[in-house]
Order: C-alpha cells, then sequence, then structure tokens
C-alpha cells in the first residue's frame, strides 16, 4: 500500500483551488460585446488621409485664380480664391464604390460652399456640397444633369461661421447618403441614374475638397471600406427639409 503524503496532498489541494480562484477572477472580467461593439468590431479600419502636419499626398488644385493653400494649427487652411480653392488627392487610388468618407469642415469666411467633395461612384465623378447658393444650400451635383440645388437631393441648412461641422459621406452600390454631425441629409438612389458633375470640378478630380468664394478649414480626413452588408444595405431615408425650394438652374454652383 503506497504511503501517504499529507504535505504533497495540502499542496495540490490549495494549487487547485488558487487556479478554480484564477479562473473565476478571469472569467468575471470578461464583459460581452453589445451589438455595437460587436458591428464595430467587424468594421474595416478608417485609413486617414491627413497627417495634421503636411499636405502629404495632397496638392492644391488647379482651378485658375484658387487661392492658396496650408497647413496651419493642425487643419488644412483654403485660403478664398477667385472663384474656388481646393485640394485634389494624389496618393495611392482610393476605392471607387462601397466605401464610406468623414471629415471635419467649417467656413471660416465668406458666405458660400465650404465644403464642395468630389468624389467617384465607379467611374463616375460626383459632389456633396455643404453650404452653396449664398451660404445654405446642400445637395449632390450633379444628378441627370442638375447641380445641387436643382434635384431631389437640394435641402437648406444653417452654418455658423467657425463652427467645426462632421461631414459623412456613404458611397454603395444601393445609393449615396450623406450626414452633417448626426443629421441624415442625403439619401438617394443611383441605380439608372446619370451622375456628373459640373465642368468647374473637374480639376478636383478623383477625390478633392474644395471651397467657393470662401475660406475654408478641413481636418480629420479619413476613408474606409464599406463590410459586405453595409455595401447591400437600403438607404435611409433623409431627415425631412421641405421648407426649401430649389434655386433656378441659371444659379451657380
Amino acid at each position: 500500500m503506497p504511503r501517504l503524503n499529507p504535505l504533497g496532498d495540502a499542496f495540490t489541494v490549495h494549487r487547485r483551488a488558487l487556479l478554480t480562484i484564477c479562473l473565476a477572477v478571469v472569467a468575471a472580467s470578461v464583459v460581452p460585446l453589445t451589438a455595437d461593439e460587436k458591428a464595430a468590431s467587424k468594421e474595416p479600419a478608417w485609413k486617414s488621409l491627413f497627417d495634421g502636419k503636411t499636405l502629404k499626398n495632397w496638392k492644391s488644385t488647379q482651378f485658375g485664380g484658387e487661392g492658396d493653400v496650408a497647413v496651419k494649427e493642425g487643419k488644412i487652411v483654403l485660403a478664398q480664391g477667385s472663384d474656388m480653392t481646393g485640394i485634389t488627392w494624389t496618393g495611392e487610388p482610393l476605392p471607387k464604390m462601397n466605401y464610406e468618407v468623414t471629415l471635419m469642415a467649417q467656413r471660416i469666411e465668406g458666405s458660400d460652399f465650404f465644403c464642395g467633395l468630389t468624389f467617384e461612384v465607379n467611374d463616375d465623378p460626383c459632389s456633396l456640397i455643404i453650404g452653396g447658393w449664398g451660404g445654405g444650400v446642400v445637395g449632390i451635383s450633379s444628378l441627370e444633369g442638375l447641380d445641387a440645388a436643382n434635384n431631389e437631393t437640394a435641402r437648406y441648412e444653417t452654418f455658423t461661421q467657425g463652427e467645426w461641422y462632421k461631414i459623412r459621406l456613404r458611397v454603395s452600390q444601393v445609393g449615396l447618403m450623406a450626414w452633417i454631425d448626426d443629421e441624415q441629409v442625403v439619401s438617394v438612389p443611383t441605380k439608372g441614374r446619370k451622375i456628373s458633375i459640373r465642368g468647374e470640378v473637374e480639376p478636383s478630380r478623383p477625390f478633392g475638397i474644395s471651397c467657393y468664394a470662401t475660406v475654408a478649414g478641413l481636418k480629420d480626413i479619413k476613408i474606409r471600406k464599406l463590410t459586405t452588408e453595409e455595401a447591400e444595405d437600403a438607404l435611409t431615408p433623409a431627415d425631412d427639409n421641405r421648407e426649401f425650394t430649389p434655386k433656378k438652374k441659371t444659379d451657380k454652383k
């Protein structure tokens, strides 16, 4: 019969008890992810397009009559031109479909659009205008040859001088959606639609940001690809803005 070892048995029991306690502590510290956290963890990573210090991978857009472009205090400043000033992306090719862009923009001086975001829908160029036609028009340029003030995306918003606004644009195979801060301002299907830009914006291609007769500030410019589920999601409706009446087609921007 084997001899009992009280000390060895006691040590084994103590070690097992300690292991049990450790496992219990680890299990208690694991907090289940919420639905939002699970969704966020599956999203492709955002790619920053502005380092906050230089114009790396950007160039001043050659509109003719453009103002100076400089980085000041962590933001890109587009000086007022005659009439447009902007930046055009020169880095590696960016997505043309199923992607999302965000940036912060402000109108520093002036009274016209402070963010004309030109992007691609497959091989077709398009622009999201923020604050045009005298300061408040928001919309897509152009759909069926009609610019931002004259198609179904036209709406009017009020913008405060010097205030930062978060602009978010989603391009999917279903259509276009855009938000200003937390307010959705664009929701439009694009399948079978003629998509284009105004001729004067052509130098912004393939991806650029411009302003018109205005001094603008830009920062936190980022892009990411959509997940498969996001690319197939139905469009969500934009917030109602029925009080705005589109301008005549002869008006600019």
